[in-house]
């Protein structure tokens, strides 16, 4: 238990190095050494004050504190992360497995299963009790900041973008929500594809949908990139969610941006036919998505549950996109958790720990470690435009996650369900919601 009082230390706390403000630590006035425990985690002293980060100095450093003597919590070198940050999801369709299961696991099925079930279900009531079933998962498990993609043609559309924004009023003091649209992309060649897009504007949200490789995709893209520059919107699409070495729609994508020259944020996610096409053309993909300044994101938990799934035969790969490759070119890349409990992806708990549990194993994230703790906390928090998020700095709200782990060995092989979650210097509840409330649903 952490103490009540507003100002207090977090003693010999193992931040990962690629997390903190290393360099202030480094510069510290009584130039003490900041010892290094492996794997890029440094032991530091952190001073809680006001909800605030007042100070983070080597361990063992006397802290300059203006309070005198304050409660100490010694951590005993257990890891402090940022809170994290879910940049891709689907709340509106989640926690429908158990009343809609998908068959026989493929996508295809996943699509059938969930648009049968948003006709006979999806009203006001059942949309809003499963989105904030959602949010009280992550808010327990230490997520500041979620994107949602929302299905957002017709009557459904109105519904849960309604639903939605009474949300993100309600959780605004624990939870900064995104949504974006989510439609095929030809539904922006109609009148009730500009209307969506007014709407979008009106909620603050982000413009997308899902990009299908056909003869008019550049006439959709177009129009798109036309709508989101007119209301001065960010996109986030959906590409090549499949293993099909033909799909491009993430290059297509790029040659658009850079043809508009548009100066917000752009989003792809998914990308998986990347990793089964020819080195030559992910080479011209991936100088076009540098070029064009776009940030990716995989989903490694929903994408190796769904892709080469085949009857009665073993998957032959994993599903993932080029996370290494990407990176290396200089591109931007974050791993979010996508579909729970749906036809989609019929586990997850809305923990971004497991995901990025996950992704190391999925996409061998380690040896060496490098920055990748950044995928679930800093980048995607530059890309969603929220850049005091996901990092851990003198000035910024104290929202942390305290771990009894002390290295990323440890981090990664318990579940981590003992985990202290502190928002503005105060210590959660992190008690998760019983299924038993979705029961009547």
């Amino acid at each position: 238990m952490l103490p009540t009082t507003s100002t207090y230390l977090l003693k010999n706390a193992g931040v990962p190095v690629s997390l903190s403000e290393t360099q202030s630590i480094a510069l510290h006035p009584n130039r003490a050494s900041v010892r290094h425990t492996g794997e890029g985690v440094c032991l530091v002293d952190v001073e809680i004050a006001a909800g605030a980060i007042a100070q983070i100095i080597p361990a063992g450093t006397k802290p300059v504190s203006s309070c005198g003597d304050i409660p100490v919590v010694d951590l005993q070198g257990g890891l402090v992360w940022p809170c994290f940050v879910d940049m891709h999801t689907h709340l509106d369709k989640g926690h429908i497995w158990e009343r809609s299961p998908n068959p026989d696991g493929t996508f295809a099925s996943a699509i059938s299963a969930v648009q049968a079930d948003a006709q006979k279900n999806w009203n006001a009531d059942d949309v809003y009790r499963r989105i904030e079933f959602g949010l009280k998962c992550s808010y327990a498990h230490g997520t500041k900041a979620i994107r949602t993609h929302i299905d957002s043609a017709g009557e459904q559309g109105t519904v849960s973008l309604e639903v939605f924004e009474a949300l993100q009023a309600e959780w605004g003091d624990r939870l900064i929500l995104q949504a974006v649209s989510l439609v095929s992309l030809d539904y922006f060649l109609t009148p009730a594809g500009e209307k969506l897009a007014d709407r979008i504007a009106q909620i603050g949200g982000i413009l997308g949908g899902v990009a299908y490789i056909n003869p008019d995709l550049d006439k959709q893209l177009d129009r798109v990139f036309a709508l989101a520059k007119e209301r001065n919107l960010n996109l986030d699409f959906h590409t090549d969610e499949n293993d099909d070495p033909d799909s491009v729609t993430l290059q297509q994508v790029a040659k658009t941006a850079i043809r508009h020259q548009i100066s917000g944020q752009i989003i792809c996610g998914h990308c998986c036919s990347l990793a089964v096409q020819p080195p030559d053309l992910v080479t011209e993909t991936l100088a076009l998505v540098k070029a064009a300044n776009i940030g990716i994101v995989s989903l490694p938990m929903c994408n190796l549950y769904l892709q080469d799934r085949q009857s009665q035969a073993t998957p032959r790969w994993r599903g993932v996109t080029l996370l290494h490759e990407l990176k290396a070119a200089g591109i931007r890349v974050a791993v979010a958790s996508d579909n729970c409990r749906d036809p989609f992806y019929g586990f997850g708990d809305h923990d971004v720990l497991e995901v990025f549990n996950m992704a190391v194993r999925i996409a061998h994230l380690d040896r060496p470690w490098g920055d990748w703790p950044c995928a679930v906390t800093k980048t995607p928090a530059d890309l969603m435009g929220l850049p005091n998020l996901g990092q851990i700095a003198v000035g910024l709200p104290a929202d942390l996650i305290l771990f009894k782990a002390r290295n990323f060995s440890e981090l990664l092989s318990r579940a981590q369900s003992d985990r202290t979650v502190v928002r503005q210097g105060r210590e959660i509840d992190t008690t998760l919601p019983d299924y038993r409330e979705l029961d009547d649903l």
